[in-house]
């Protein structure tokens, strides 16, 4: 992999609070890898405290960072592996592998193979996730989701709620309802620009994801071809949204014709996805 050359949107980083707790202090971070690290410890602890291990051993950090989240996970009894694109990020780690109970992964979360993970066992997912690739791994997770039956993690406030927003509300969407065919989501807590060095211009939540016991048969790309097609235009009524990929008797029969993609439910769309399949 080719890393990213330090541009002129790198900024510096100090806190004092990283210092009192012995972490490694980094000389630039990395705005365009969308890099806010978390900075009081008591909530990365709270953080891996949400973790259930209800069905699983294995937890998955995306984006480590300097480790403050990591440092509670390794108290956590699971084995654990961390994936961290930044380079200098991830030589500042070293002396936590050096525990035996952590593996560092050099790449991109988005494209790193998780297959031979674990030896194929179920893992959870969590992390302090990149700000500008957070809906990426939300949909990264979708694709391993019978390996993974729960996931931790911080957003920015905003993404947080549409992944976990109920139908009717303006921010209910293509993310939201492929989600929550598979999970159940919950907020956890919300956190406020200061937490984070450099500071977000925007609040944080952290949210947890709970695979549904018994999630949809329906094809996931059956499914997200619909939920996209029905979303791509959300002011129109679903016979027209849908006009060429959904028959509009098919829609009339189900009484969805005249109503919008924000107005189905979950179960609507998994309803009219096994139709159309």
């Amino acid at each position: 992999m080719v890393w990213p050359k330090k541009s002129a949107d790198d900024c510096t980083f100090t806190t004092e609070s990283l210092k009192r707790k012995n972490f490694v202090q980094i000389k630039k971070l990395k705005k365009s890898l969308g890099q806010h690290l978390l900075t009081r410890p008591e909530i990365a602890e709270k953080i891996a405290s949400f973790l259930t291990f209800e069905g699983y051993s294995h937890v998955v950090e995306v984006g480590p960072g300097q480790g403050i989240l990591t440092k509670y996970l390794l108290d956590l009894p699971a084995d654990l592996i961390a994936i961290e694109f930044d380079r200098d990020m991830l030589e500042t780690l070293s002396p936590m592998a050096e525990s035996g109970k952590v593996t560092f992964i050099q790449g991109d979360f988005l494209k790193v193979n998780m297959d031979p993970f674990f030896e194929g066992e179920p893992f959870a997912l969590a992390g302090n996730f990149p700000y500008n690739i957070s809906s990426q791994i939300v949909f990264r997770m979708l694709q391993y989701r019978a390996r993974i039956p729960e996931m931790v993690g911080m957003f920015q406030k905003e993404m947080a709620q549409r992944i976990i927003s109920s139908h009717g509300s303006k921010t209910y969407g293509v993310i939201s309802v492929l989600t929550q065919a598979y999970y159940t989501g919950e907020s956890m807590m919300t956190l406020k620009p200061g937490a984070f060095s450099p500071p977000p211009k925007v609040d944080s939540m952290v949210i947890r994801l709970k695979r549904k016991e018994h999630p949809t048969e329906v094809e996931y790309r059956t499914l997200r071809k619909v939920v996209k097609g029905a979303f791509s235009q959300r002011r129109k009524k679903l016979s027209n949204a849908l006009k060429g990929l959904v028959d509009k008797e098919l829609l009339k029969s189900l009484g969805y014709a005249d109503l919008r993609a924000e107005q189905l439910t979950i179960p609507d769309f998994l309803a009219l996805a096994a139709r159309v399949e």
